[in-house]
């Protein structure tokens, strides 16, 4: 499988600004008085690159790895290493698809101190990091028989190529004409859980013994797609989802009356009496924790559909005329071999090897945004001749 990985690393709190290239197994990146040492495999996913951390004033390293939220990078045979402000580290994989090249891994940043301080231990995150911005997913609430669900299909329906829904996980077993990854993406317990515990999930809830939930990677995954993700879950999930490091907008819809919910839930036909008071009882205790919880942002009554889909398409800014589709992500298209270099808020990455080019490409990360365990948006891409 070739020689040992080739890391590049900007030791920017040592004084060094452009580095070295070291040939080792793993390499060493100084942030305060822990060093975070990237390379081979994860001990608990041989999957993903590992991180190990190294205490400089107890000269002691952790005895365990720390918790890794977030999907991470296959370990590779080379990749670059540096140092940036808020306590990311970019990470940039060598001879890799141009989907795959670009990662930051947050050892320090905000929502990396947040998670560390709630479970009570060393904790990293990995984030891949994606060029330009996108939509951002919209979270619909409301309690059963409100026309949410309604709103939705007309909306999926006429702007077909604007928005998605991402698929949900499930630890039940498919039932008749159920396809894995399109239905549901049927898991088993013991992983679900695990993931759940390595933060991959914005929310999940036990129903009949089974878990459902929403992974993090399914909401990128439709964004990813130049498509709008919508979540139509219930309060708790959105108090759920309000926690995460998703940037979303949060929509609650509203009958215009209890009496007029009723007639609505009675006209289905579907269920019994029982059953019907038990919605009723549901739907208040949702509208008066989706009316004062400060979840939503935004409020809608839906005593006019026609009315309220309008509203809807107004709150989303979209109209009948013009309507405007998301961005799709593209790729970074790397060098397989290069050195980086870190100026400012701009990674200068310039090929080597015998057949060098002049041009070098310019990473500009002054406007990126989001962040761990989903993905880093926003970054800029130019080519600029290196004379």
């Amino acid at each position: 499988m070739g020689g040992p990985p080739a890391l590049f690393v900007d030791h920017l709190e040592n004084g060094h600004t452009n580095g070295c290239l070291l040939k080792s197994q793993d390499t060493s990146v100084q942030i305060g008085d822990r060093s975070f040492v990237i390379g081979g495999s994860h001990e608990e996913n041989p999957l993903f690159l590992g991180v190990q951390i190294h205490d400089k004033i107890t000269n002691k390293w952790y005895v365990s790895s720390p918790t890794v939220l977030g999907t991470g990078p296959m370990p590779c045979k080379a990749y670059s290493a540096i140092v940036l402000k808020q306590g990311r580290i970019l990470v940039i994989k060598k001879d890799s698809a141009s989907d795959d090249s670009i990662w930051f891994l947050e050892v320090d940043s905000p929502f990396v101190r947040e998670q560390r301080k709630l479970l009570g231990k060393e904790v990293v995150a990995w984030s891949k990091g994606v060029r330009g911005n996108a939509e951002k997913p919209i979270v619909i609430s409301g309690p059963s028989g409100v026309g949410k669900g309604t709103l939705i299909t007309m909306l999926m329906k006429e702007f077909p190529s604007m928005f998605g829904f991402s698929v949900s996980h499930t630890t039940r077993s498919p039932r008749c004409m159920e396809n894995n990854g399109v239905h549901y993406h049927f898991t088993d317990k013991t992983v679900m859980e695990k993931e759940i515990n390595d933060g991959k999930f914005l929310e999940f809830a036990s129903v009949h013994g089974n878990l459902y939930g929403t992974s993090i990677e399914s909401v990128e995954v439709v964004t990813d797609s130049g498509k709008r993700c919508i979540l139509d879950i219930d309060v708790q999930g959105a108090r759920s989802v309000k926690a995460s490091s998703l940037d979303a907008m949060f929509i609650f819809v509203c009958p215009p009356s209890m009496k007029e919910l009723e007639d609505r839930l009675r006209a289905r036909g579907t269920e019994t009496e029982e059953q019907i008071q038990k919605r009723l009882r549901n739907a208040e205790a949702e509208i008066r924790a989706g009316k004062s919880s400060g979840i939503f942002g935004h409020i809608l009554y839906n005593d006019n559909l026609e009315e309220c889909y309008k509203s809807l398409k107004d709150l989303l800014g979209i109209n009948d005329d013009a309507p405007v589709n998301g961005l799709e992500v593209e790729g970074i298209n790397l060098p397989k071999e290069h050195t980086a270099t870190k100026m400012e808020d701009k990674i200068l990455i310039q090929e080597t090897g015998e057949a060098t080019k002049n041009n070098m490409i310019v990473l500009d990360l002054s406007s990126i945004n989001g962040g761990a365990p989903g993905r880093t948006r926003g970054i800029g891409l130019d080519t600029v001749n290196s004379s």
